[in-house]
């Protein structure tokens, strides 16, 4: 029997959600194939098994939140262990199948005598020497715990890649030898004992109150991704000093020349939104009230101001609110921003982000479209110390700027910010800076849009 422990999933990373088992008790499952979902503060991975064998009980059920190296199931190994290598690619290269691999991995498999084409492949579809190099350590932990008939030794534990369970051996209990009879035991002279000291009295905590739901009630559990969302949410609040400012823009020459940008956009298969203009106005913002772009370190006693500009967009899930991040947004261009902006929701709806696509951001946004109403105010992302908030484009009846009541178009747009680090003066011209050029969309292309 094996312990099967929740591995290291992430870089600081120390717990996790189960939400789901792929497996269940008495079912077999192979090496390498997704045994359980997890779910951490910023994604949901896929843990595969590091061995096969048949799956004998689960520990923690769907709901639980384990620690990092917290025994979540028993596998059934039978009379041997094979230990596989860690998943890097779910593309391996087929049977008879012709594999591309670098000079030095091929020299290097002939060596040892490994089969190519029982690795998986980079995102390249590739084998590398470093591949090769894996195969052949997994190779000497698999000979070290394989158990031999009649073997009576222990095997170590096995610490596999981060994305891998950490693997430890359970010995059987050994049968009970007879032995000749012993002479009593003496009986030990009693201690004397002081009288225990009284508890200490617990902390006060926040009273929990039991709800009983009436016929007909649907309930819904309160758990992963809804769980996580909450948990974020009152960090958030209850850290950082909230407040908000609000201003009207006047989107009406933005409104134009994006409408003539669609048709050359769909040409290069982008589906050209507000949101990549919003983007890059908030990235020229930034850079100009770079207080924005910072994080509070309470417990270094400093404020780190980034200088790099990775935004964070909100993507409505059927599993609740995400923020798939563009990093890099500084570089890249209105097409670009389309582009990838379009390709994280797409992520984010399909559940398919990995964690590096959801962390880093060090600013955000948060736009529900067309339904973007009049006024909301964002909850920080935190530990971002800022997020604004996009609302509904209105044709509505604006005076220009000869006093002549013409149609135009106009949108609230709404920033959050947290008061300990951006005074409010300064959070009203950053927001100031974004309405400048979004009024103007003439300036993105002179600051090289």
């Amino acid at each position: 029997m094996l312990e099967f422990k929740l591995p290291e999933i992430g870089e600081g990373v120390v717990e996790g959600e189960i939400v789901r088992w792929h497996k269940q008790p008495g079912e077999f499952v192979q090496a390498n194939e997704a045994l359980v979902e997890v779910m951490t503060d910023k994604a949901t991975i896929e843990v595969p098994s590091p061995v096969a064998g048949t799956l004998r009980e689960i520990v923690a059920q769907v709901g639980d939140i384990c620690a990092v190296e917290q025994v979540i199931a028993i596998l059934d190994l039978g009379v041997a262990a094979t230990v596989s290598m860690p998943v890097t690619a779910t593309v391996a290269p087929a049977s008879g199948a012709s594999v591309l691999a670098t000079p030095a991995a091929r020299a290097l498999a002939r060596e040892s005598g490994i089969d190519l084409r029982s690795l998986p492949v980079d995102e390249r579809g590739r084998i590398t020497k470093d591949d090769v190099m894996r195969a052949q350590q997994v190779a000497g932990a698999a000979a070290e715990l394989s158990v031999g008939t009649g073997a009576k030794s222990q095997v170590a534990a096995v610490r596999p890649a981060p994305v891998v369970a950490a693997v430890v051996v359970v010995p059987e209990p050994k049968p009970a030898v007879p032995t000749t009879a012993a002479a009593p035991l003496a009986r030990p002279a009693p201690v004397p004992t002081k009288p225990a000291a009284p508890l200490a009295r617990p902390a006060p905590t926040k009273p929990s109150y039991a709800v009983t739901p009436e016929q007909g009630d649907e309930e819904i559990p309160f758990r992963g991704m809804r769980r996580r969302i909450a948990e974020s949410m009152v960090r958030s609040y209850t850290t950082a000093v909230h407040y908000t400012y609000v201003e009207q823009v006047n989107v009406t020459r933005l409104v134009k020349l994006r409408a003539e940008a669609k048709a050359v956009a769909a040409e290069q298969g982008v589906s050209l939104t507000f949101l990549p203009f919003i983007v890059k106005a908030a990235v020229h913002a930034l850079k100009k009230y770079p207080i924005v772009n910072a994080e509070l370190d309470e417990a270094g006693g400093r404020i780190i101001v980034k200088k790099r500009y990775n935004i964070g967009v909100a993507a409505t899930t059927d599993q609740g609110l995400m923020v798939p991040v563009v990093h890099g947004a500084d570089r890249m261009s209105i097409l670009d921003l389309g582009r990838e902006i379009a390709r994280l929701g797409e992520a984010a709806r399909a559940g398919t982000c990995t964690r590096e696509e959801l962390t880093g951001s060090t600013f955000s946004i948060s736009s529900l479209g067309n339904i973007g109403g009049v006024l909301a105010t964002p909850i920080i992302n935190y530990p971002e110390v800022g997020i604004i908030g996009v609302h509904a484009i209105r044709k509505v009846p604006i005076v220009d700027e000869r006093d002549n009541i013409v149609i135009g178009h106009l949108m609230n747009l709404s920033v959050s910010l947290d008061h300990r680090v951006v005074d409010g003066f300064q959070g009203a011209s950053f927001l100031q800076e974004v309405r400048r050029y979004l009024e103007d969309p003439n300036l993105l292309l002179l600051a090289g849009i």
